[in-house]
């Protein structure tokens, strides 16, 4: 287990295997070391940026090179990384930086972190960075593996306050929870179905103030919940909801959050191509950001009484499965004419928004990987948001402070009178095969079953999963997209 501590010191005299700091790029491409890092540049004197600069570094945003130190500082080794121009060193840029040194470390046990972090921000975001960038998933590889780094040392000028502190308590939580939600995204789906899943949840919220309650398929069945019941039905692995609750005595509002968690999803009859299926173990990330989320809020003891539905389902071929044409009854009491069965997380949503609308919230946050259109639209790292526009506010609010990028996307009158009238048997049309705003009308169905209860629906399609290489402080795989933004957004109501 790695473990951190902030301490103001100079960074050149901190003994460690490696130390950490950040270059910018000056006028006429000038080698400025970042604030951090100073002292380490003095200790190399004038030779400092024409050694950088004979290796080829050359200060632009992510450059990286290993520098011997000769004895110049203390540590055996140092990483400098580029932090692009000077002058414009932005929160993010060192939550990313710090991941792209945790990747190019090597082989080191302990590690200083002299980046940018004189302010409680850049403490939590160098903490959130570096943690991500060291994450990996060994779990289902054959032996030992590669060695941890045991301890970081954050140099940081503001070591004693008490908000740099806090900063890095909150860093170091943020990474537990999300690792733990990305291990789950990352877990092959044989090894996860709905019950599996549920019982990970359980331990992973057990010696904790999170209560656990789970919904099994009987129950479903007798509650109506004819949306979860009838994507699970193709599936010998049986579907549930887990539902998760923290409730502080001085609680100040109400939050509910909804995670889709479909721990596989093959399409149904309306059966995906081949090639698009690979990843489909991604598809509960909601559930499990969702998770993440409640566990974080729950260890801050902030002072909002957050409830978390999970529907937890399996979206498979059988002579059993949902059928194009069938019409479902969900919680709601409203009919739901299905046309294509790949668009299964609205219908198991639909029922735990239900659920969450019950019990009266003052906000429902909704997270799901639901619409690849959104992902067409936006690319795979940013994510849709839709939802009434106080309660979007509120969201783009804790992103900027927590670096995830969403974009706010209309629910058209159009899409929301399809959804409610497109259907000759029914009261709502799941899906329109409209190839135009999928996403948009996804969002229009859901905002059905949220009534009148303020609400914002996040669509993670794209930055959920990152099927290509690591960039910044991003690894390949589950991602962890969301969680900090839904812990930020609870502090922020807790605190307002």
């Amino acid at each position: 287990m790695t473990t951190y501590t902030l301490r103001k010191a100079s960074a050149e005299k901190v003994r460690t295997d490696v130390v950490v700091i950040g270059i910018t790029a000056g006028k006429a491409g000038a080698l400025v070391a970042a604030p951090g890092g100073e002292a380490v540049a003095a200790a190399y004197g004038r030779t400092f940026a024409p050694l950088l600069a004979s290796l080829g570094f050359s200060g632009t945003f992510g450059d990286i090179a290993k520098v011997p130190t000769n004895g110049h500082v203390k540590a055996a080794q140092l990483l400098v990384v580029g932090l692009g121009d000077t002058g414009a060193v932005t929160t993010e840029k060192v939550r990313r930086a710090a991941g792209i040194a945790a990747r190019n470390l090597g082989n080191a046990a302990s590690v200083a972190l002299a980046l940018p972090a004189a302010e409680a921000v850049e403490i939590r975001a160098v903490v959130e960075g570096f943690t991500s960038g060291l994450y990996r998933f060994e779990a289902f590889k054959s032996g030992e593996g590669r060695g941890r780094v045991a301890e970081v040392v954050v140099i940081s000028d503001g070591a004693r306050r008490a908000d740099a502190i806090a900063a890095l308590e909150l860093g170091r939580l943020l990474a537990e929870v999300t690792g733990q939600a990305r291990d789950w995204v990352n877990t092959p789906p044989n090894a996860l179905v709905p019950l599996q899943f549920a019982t990970e949840i359980r331990t992973a919220v057990e010696n904790s103030a999170v209560s656990f309650e789970l919904v099994t398929a009987a129950q479903l069945r007798k509650l109506g919940a004819g949306g979860i019941l009838g994507v699970g039905m193709g599936s010998e692995n049986p579907p549930c909801l887990v539902k998760l609750t923290w409730r502080p005595d001085d609680a100040v509002g109400s939050v509910a959050l909804v995670g889709k968690g479909i721990t596989y999803d093959s399409g149904g009859l309306t059966i995906k191509p081949g090639g698009s299926m690979a990843h489909m173990k991604s598809d509960m990330a909601g559930a499990a950001a969702v998770t993440a989320a409640i566990r974080a809020i729950a260890a801050l003891e902030l002072p909002v009484a957050v409830t978390a539905y999970l529907p937890l389902a399996e979206n498979m071929i059988s002579g059993t499965a949902m059928r194009p044409g069938d019409v479902l009854t969900s919680l709601s009491g409203r009919t739901i004419e299905v046309f294509n069965t790949d668009a299964e997380g609205r219908l198991v949503l639909a029922d735990a928004l239900t659920m969450a609308v019950r019990d009266e919230p003052d906000v429902i946050l909704n997270v799901a990987t639901l619409t690849g259109p959104c992902v067409v639209a936006l690319g795979d790292r940013i994510a849709g948001l839709f939802g009434d526009d106080t309660t979007v506010a509120e969201v783009e609010a804790a992103a900027e402070r927590t670096g995830e990028l969403f974009w706010h996307l209309p629910i058209p009158p159009e899409q929301r009178s399809t959804v409610r009238t497109a259907s000759k048997v029914a009261d709502l049309l799941q899906h329109d095969w409209v190839r135009w705003g999928s996403a948009l009308y996804a969002a229009a169905f859901l905002e059905v079953f949220v009534e009148d209860v303020p609400w914002a629906h996040f669509d993670i399609a794209g930055p959920a999963w990152n099927g290509g290489g690591p960039w910044g402080h991003v690894p390949s795989g589950a991602t962890g997209f969301s969680i900090s933004t839904l812990v930020d957004l609870v502090s922020a109501r807790a605190h307002s």
